[in-house]
């Protein structure tokens, strides 16, 4: 019988969401875990989200990945105390070309439970006034029920602290990792003796692997959010999609979304400029987090453009009927992007597995990616 102290050790760098899922799937194996994070908290990508676990809106292995993850998802939510509940997400059709898209989706690759809803019932779930400009321009739209949104400024830390309360789970925080090889993790805190070493560094590969990142086209996507009052009283609905997003999900893509494109790009060249994915989720205080811009850089400068910010803030006021929002806070999320595909895996020693996912949909996959580096271990 494998006993705390004879389980192999696995450690893991970088507490974000991935490799935390990492930690918590070792766990679930039997391994002893050591995760290392150089800050003293998850500060980057996995808590400057939208919160939004999409699995409904994604496809090929990215969709199979957000498959895998929702049932890890709504276990952990248990187990860890993750502040997560199953919102849906409604993809809100604005014009004849957006209902067109949900349309083609709903009669011909709509997941299971998915249905149209009408524009009064879309309005209603809005909240949005009877009458009003805002229920007036509502065509309709596709609601896609098993969906999750999360809280992304707790979630992180809860399964943190459940990996460091497990009895062979632990996390050290303020700990910067060296160098990496077979066997053996370098930190600012001495040398750690390891089975299996998994790097989930993100955006930051390129400090331990510069060449594996420099090969992989990895750079830093940055894009601009905030959180708001809603201008009426809400509820906790799904999270809302708009056109824009209905041109960067996979379950959409298809000739109605490229007419869109098309469509909107011609009417809106804003949208084009900041690369926009205007949607929202709805948060347990209230609030509603907003966004987003997106911007690729080698290292990304800390700027944020207020233009930008209010064009996304502008459309999402609309969509709510609303003149202004009340903002209560802006920040920059940053992430991995690369134009060679979404996902980086890697053995650059023998038991260093290096695995980055180079889109911003951390919180839909990132768990089944955990699940899977470790079974096949």
């Amino acid at each position: 019988m494998t006993t705390q102290t004879s389980a192999p050790r696995i450690v893991i760098v970088g507490a974000g969401i991935i490799g935390l899922a990492h930690a918590v799937a070792a766990l679930d194996a039997g391994y002893r875990v050591t995760v290392l994070e150089q800050d003293a908290a998850a500060i980057t990508a996995s808590i400057r989200n939208f919160g939004h676990v999409g699995t409904s809106v994604q496809s090929g292995e990215l969709g199979e990945l957000a498959q895998e993850s929702l049932p890890i998802w709504l276990d952990l939510a248990q187990r860890a105390g993750v502040e997560a509940r199953r919102s849906g997400t409604l993809a809100l059709a604005r014009s004849a070309a957006e209902l067109a898209v949900i349309e083609e989706v709903a009669a011909e690759r709509a997941p299971a439970g998915a249905r149209m809803l009408t524009a009064q019932a879309a309005a209603e779930a809005l909240h949005l006034a009877p009458g009003s400009a805002a229920a007036e321009r509502v065509e309709g739209a596709l609601l896609f029920p098993a969906d999750v949104t999360a809280d992304p400024r707790t979630a992180v830390a809860r399964i943190a602290a459940w990996v460091a309360g497990h009895e062979r789970g632990e996390v050290r925080f303020s700990t910067a990792v060296h160098a990496v090889d077979t066997g053996v993790v370098e930190t600012s805190r001495g040398r750690i003796e390891a089975d299996h070493v998994v790097v989930a560094a993100g955006h930051l590969v390129g400090r331990l692997f510069p060449e594996l990142a420099a090969d992989g086209g990895v750079r830093e996507c940055a894009l601009q959010m905030a959180r708001v009052r809603p201008p009426h009283a809400m509820g906790l609905g799904p999270a809302v999609l708009t056109g824009t997003s209905m041109l960067r999900y996979g379950r959409f893509a298809g000739p109605a979304a490229e007419a869109l494109r098309a469509e909107l790009l011609s009417a809106r060249p804003e949208f084009a400029e900041i690369d926009a994915n205007v949607m929202f989720t709805q948060q347990a205080d209230g609030t509603l987090l907003v966004g987003d811009s997106h911007a690729a850089h080698p290292s990304a400068p800390p700027f944020l453009d207020e233009g930008w910010s209010q064009i996304l803030l502008d459309e999402v006021a609309d969509v709510l009927g609303a003149e202004r929002l009340e903002v209560l806070e802006r920040w920059q999320g940053l992430y991995a992007t690369s134009e060679q595909g979404d996902l980086l895996r890697a053995t650059p020693a023998p038991g260093v597995n290096v695995v980055t996912l180079t889109t911003g949909i951390g919180m839909t996959v990132g768990l089944a990616l955990g699940a899977r580096t470790i079974a096949a271990l």
